[in-house]
């Protein structure tokens, strides 16, 4: 699919636009389009030929033309005029977080800065100094950004991965393969892999491989065997996939799923009984007694079988030789999604459309959390509109069967840990979700406070992503968590697992520390598209790596049962 190139060339105009100057509402309904298309689970090529483009929330006529147009031709006139107008290592640079588009294009004309390497020496010489604008702080800032760059890497989201690998899986299946399976960090479901692994039990591998690199959607093919294949998708991303001999394929799954230290520490356990593990399989001297299954090599160690999620050495070897793993939350056992945008403040899908995709995918609930009034960059309802809110989920709920909508609302907590709306509307809520958007630089110790005053007001149910990251775009703010899970347990307040693709905000050791401390989890996908409500499974998978399980999360809860948990 073309979704990914054309949202990120959106972006880049965007960018492009905002060095130059330009009107603010076209700046935004390029940055609108192209989180439409980055979250569109349909192929946008698809919906051109079948002139289908405006139907999609977020996308204009004007849009529809430029979308049109790449398809057709691989380029965007818009694009290609602002292209020579701005040097490419200007936008690059605008990539680090804490530079933004006017000290972009600053360092640019000041110094003929184009990449991040120049950058960051200029930085540490001091030559930003005196600049317009930068001081030590914004300099603090911009090396920071360069570390998130760089710490990042090649490794892209999982929430971008996963997808890929989840079409490609199908079409080889379809190709009449029948033991199929993402290997790496992506089985283990991390926050960020690096290549994508895929693979598969077969005596043919020069067909699979062969059809493998003829799918849609494949860039540029690097490397074409008879049991190894590499290739390049559309967005850049390598996919690596991997054919052996249907006896091995348990092991070679085990053994490519990692992690490391998972497997070094079955390896000497394996020792220890006079055996050896590979990924051909379990041996007892030349004698190979098991591997056509992964679950024959934990049970020949004596051991239960491990959950990827789990598989990083953090105990989970010791809990499976005593039998005492954790029974992991999954996505059968979800009933709702406790954190979705509508487009009466900055989503684009209608409330009505939520709820029968809601239903759809076998939920008997959502949560609508709609901006509070502070937010206005978001469209945030104000008192007028949130009451009409209200009034109309209520209307809707009538003409509902089997299934309900719950009034809530992602309420700002202001600079001195009060809310953005005031108790008399915040009672009139089935869910209050509390959430920081601004004044993020705040010291620890006043941003900890901020949190905690609001969690002690009783209105109060859910903290939104409690440490305001975005992966690889910017840092966790300065919060101290173990107070922040001390205060949520007193308060009887959830945290929520942020499952948007470019947030996952609780990271899995904090949630598995609020499981400990007896803090409930809330999983919401933040949802400000319909075809977002797909990443409750990433949301899912970071509450496994935490070890949570059903009793753990809000979102296992019936209706009922969800309305009595918040108000006792």
């Amino acid at each position: 699919m073309k979704n990914k190139e054309i949202a990120d060339i959106f972006f880049e105009i965007a960018e492009m636009m905002e060095i130059l100057g330009d009107n603010l509402f076209r700046i935004n309904s390029y940055k609108k389009a192209a989180r439409v298309l980055n979250d569109l689970t349909e192929d946008v090529e698809l919906l051109s030929k079948e002139n289908k483009l405006k139907d999609i929330p977020g996308i204009g006529t004007g849009m529809a033309e430029k979308i049109t147009q790449y398809i057709a031709e691989r380029r965007i006139d818009k694009y290609e005029e602002l292209k020579r107008e701005i040097p490419e290592g200007v936008i690059r640079l605008m990539e680090i977080p804490g530079m933004g588009p006017k000290t972009a294009q600053l360092v640019f004309k000041a110094l003929n800065i184009t990449n991040i390497e120049d950058l960051q020496k200029a930085v540490k010489e001091g030559k930003l100094r005196g600049l317009p604008g930068i001081g030590q702080k914004k300099e603090e800032a911009i090396l920071k950004g360069i570390k998130i760059i760089k710490d990042l890497g090649n490794r892209i989201l999982l929430g971008v991965a996963l997808p890929i690998v989840s079409e490609m899986v199908k079409k080889i299946k379809q190709n009449g393969a029948k033991l199929v399976s993402p290997a790496g960090s992506l089985r283990r479901m991390k926050e960020t892999v690096g290549d994508i692994d895929i693979l598969v039990g077969d005596k043919d591998g020069r067909k699979i491989i062969s059809d493998f690199v003829r799918q849609g959607g494949v860039k540029e093919v690097l490397a074409v065997g008879d049991t190894k294949g590499r290739v390049i998708v559309e967005g850049g991303t390598q996919v690596d996939i991997r054919v052996v001999s249907p006896d091995c394929f348990g092991a070679a799954l085990q053994y490519f799923t990692g992690s490391k230290e998972h497997n070094v520490r079955l390896r000497e356990i394996a020792k220890t009984k006079g055996l050896k593990i590979n990924e051909y399989g379990i041996f007892k001297g030349d004698n190979k007694i098991g591997g056509e299954k992964e679950e024959d090599i934990y049970e020949l160690l004596g051991i239960e079988w491990i959950p990827p999620v789990l598989r990083e050495d953090r105990g989970e070897i010791e809990a499976a030789q005593t039998k005492k793993l954790p029974r992991l939350v999954a996505m059968e056992d979800i009933k709702c999604d406790l954190h979705v945008h509508s487009n009466w403040s900055d989503g684009t899908t209608e409330i009505m459309a939520l709820a029968e995709e809601a239903e759809r995918l076998g939920y008997t609930h959502i949560v609508i959390s709609d901006h509070s009034q502070s937010l206005k960059i978001a469209n945030g309802l104000d008192l007028k509109r949130i009451e009409a809110q209200i009034e109309e989920i209520k209307k809707i709920n009538k003409d509902l069967k089997g299934f309900k909508l719950l009034c809530g609302s992602e309420v700002d907590i202001k600079a001195d840990g009060s809310m953005d709306f005031p108790d008399s509307i915040l009672k009139e809520l089935d869910v209050v979700i509390g959430a920081i958007h601004t004044n993020f630089k705040q010291e620890k110790k006043v941003l900890t406070g901020r949190i905690i005053k609001a969690m002690e007001n009783p209105n109060v149910d859910i903290i939104a992503h409690p440490t305001g990251r975005l992966i690889g775009a910017r840092e966790a703010y300065d919060v101290d968590m173990n107070e922040i899970i001390k205060a949520a347990h007193n308060t009887k307040t959830a945290l929520e697992i942020n499952s948007h693709y470019d947030r996952l905000d609780l990271q899995d050791i904090w949630a598995h520390k609020a499981k400990e401390n007896g803090v409930k989890m809330a999983i919401g996908t933040d949802a400000h598209h319909i075809d977002n409500l797909w990443m409750m499974r990433l949301g899912v998978g970071l509450a496994g790596r935490a070890w949570l399980e059903k009793k753990d999360i809000l979102n296992t809860l019936s209706h009922d049962s969800l309305i009595k948990y918040l108000t006792n």
